[in-house]
Formats: C-alpha cells, sequence, structure tokens
C-alpha cells in the first residue's frame, strides 16, 4: 500500500481559512525582529500565513493583523512593504 504524502495546511490570520502551505504567503518576524514576507518559506524566525489573495493581502494592513500575530506594534512602512511585495510579484 503506496504511503499518501501529508499536505501541511495553515491558517490564515486574515480570514481564518485553512489551505495547503504552498499556496499561501509566509510572514516572517526573525530574531532582528525585522518583518518581511518569505517568498523561499524557509527562513528562520515566527511565521505567520495569509492567503495568496489580494482581498486578505488589504485585510491585514486595515486591521493591522501583524500587529495581533506578533504581539507588537508594527510600523505602517512593514505593511506598505508587504503590499508592495506582494502586488509587485503579481504584475
Amino acid at each position: 500500500m503506496p504511503k499518501t504524502k501529508k499536505i501541511p495546511l495553515r491558517m490564515c490570520i486574515a480570514c481564518r481559512g485553512l489551505k495547503e502551505k504552498r499556496d499561501m504567503l509566509r510572514i516572517v518576524k526573525n530574531a532582528q525582529g525585522e518583518i518581511f514576507i518569505d517568498f523561499s518559506s524557509k527562513a528562520p524566525g515566527r511565521g505567520a500565513y495569509i492567503c495568496n489573495d489580494p482581498e486578505c493581502v488589504k485585510k491585514l494592513k486595515r486591521q493591522r493583523l501583524i500587529n495581533k500575530v506578533f504581539s507588537c506594534e508594527v510600523p505602517a512602512e512593514v505593511y506598505e512593504r508587504i503590499e508592495e511585495e506582494y502586488f509587485g510579484k503579481k504584475a
């Protein structure tokens, strides 16, 4: 009987939906306190996942969800950079 590979699921911090890890964007806070999108999904640090969906990325900024997830004050520039990285990658 062939062994089926388990597909890792992650919850989106914006819509709270469970999706496959590979279909999501990972936002990382590293040891230096920098917050950024980890396109490789391999960067060290605390990770949070968000759907690869423009609405979820907008909701992330509107509701300042990174502040809640990482329990710290996140400057507006970080949200703007994440939007630029996300929408820039899509273009």
